[in-house]
């Protein structure tokens, strides 16, 4: 049987505006062979985030990904030959695989998953999506029963979740998102209190028409103009929970950042904070049980847009940085 080639999807060239189809090419290696204390990983899932961009425009919490490397990525993975000994093949890992058919990685930098169904679960509520709404919401902004939260990217992977685990912690909640399609299915569907399209309008008369008690707490995942108006909106003690700042991801020059915030800060007493999820990863047993519990129970409803075949992962996250998806995004490789 002949050995299958490996397909790679690369950056062949770091976008100085809007990313595009132009900026990926698709390349065939050899299978790589795993050495003492690595195994050898066969893509199943890939995770879609806007993130991904991010990376390209120089280190964050990670190295850069630069013009002529294998795009970076997440990815749900299965163990097809093992050289070290706390792995077996058939064993599912997350790892940073890259977007690629095969990976040969350390056993070190790999996080064994257990088998579940469906298996997508393990990128979306299970994984970094599920983790960010739960540590971002509850461990960052400590929500209160009673009190208003404002979600941005509010029918995204993780804004999706944290309007509905605010709303099982007694919260009223408001989901900020693009068209109305998005904004009837975050009312009618996943049961927010209220939903602003921050397409149309005034963004902080409709806001403030939607939150009309102030905010208590905002997830923030765009940045830009919309954290500025949530910000005059924000209550005495209030709480912001900053997760990203997609609006700032896909563009040449850096978004103009909210005016007045230290004067606003100070005045109403707010706390602004960032994280990273894996800042978290020592309570991650609790929240999976915490997640699992929820969506058991059909108290958290879970929204996957998978889209089937790498070479079309360049086109799925250009279209999350538009908007396209619901829920989390993610492709099918094998």
């Amino acid at each position: 049987m002949p050995t299958p080639a490996n397909r790679q999807i690369l950056l062949a060239e770091t976008p100085k505006d809007k990313l595009g189809p132009e900026h990926f090419r698709m390349i065939e290696s050899a299978l790589p062979a795993p050495k003492d204390g690595e195994v050898l990983l066969r893509v199943r899932y890939i995770s879609l985030d806007a993130a991904n961009r991010a990376w390209m425009q120089g280190a964050t919490y990670r190295e850069a990904v630069v013009g002529g490397s294998v795009m970076a990525g997440g990815a749900v993975a299965e163990v097809v030959e093992s050289k070290a000994p706390n792995l077996a093949p058939g064993d599912l890992v997350f790892a940073d695989t890259g977007w690629q058919d095969y990976a040969a990685l350390p056993a070190k930098r790999l996080v064994k998953l257990p088998r579940v169904e469906p298996m997508t679960h393990l990128l979306s509520v299970y994984g970094i999506a599920g983790l960010t709404a739960y540590f971002g919401l509850l461990n960052i902004a400590e929500p209160k029963a009673g009190e208003t939260v404002v979600v941005s990217a509010a029918a995204g992977s993780v804004g999706s979740l944290v309007g509905q685990i605010a709303k099982i912690k007694g919260c009223r909640v408001v989901g900020i998102a693009g068209g109305a399609q998005k904004c009837n299915w975050l009312t009618q569907e996943l049961g927010f209190d209220a939903a602003v399209d921050y397409k149309t309008g005034n963004l902080f008369k409709t806001i403030k028409e939607a939150a009309p008690g102030g905010i208590d707490v905002y997830f923030d995942n765009v940045g830009g103009d919309i954290l500025e108006a949530c910000l005059f909106l924000m209550n005495t003690g209030g709480r912001i929970s900053c997760c990203g700042a997609i609006s700032a991801y896909d563009r040449a020059a850096p978004a103009a950042g909210p005016r007045g915030v230290p004067g606003l800060i100070v005045v109403k007493r707010l706390t602004m904070k960032g994280f990273i999820v894996t800042d978290f990863f020592a309570e991650r047993d609790k929240a999976i049980a915490d997640l699992a519990a929820w969506v058991a129970a059909g108290k958290l409803k879970v929204e996957e847009d998978v889209i089937a075949g790498l070479e079309n992962t360049p086109a799925a996250l250009i279209g999350l940085l538009a908007g396209e998806n619901r829920g989390k995004r993610m492709v099918k490789v094998a």
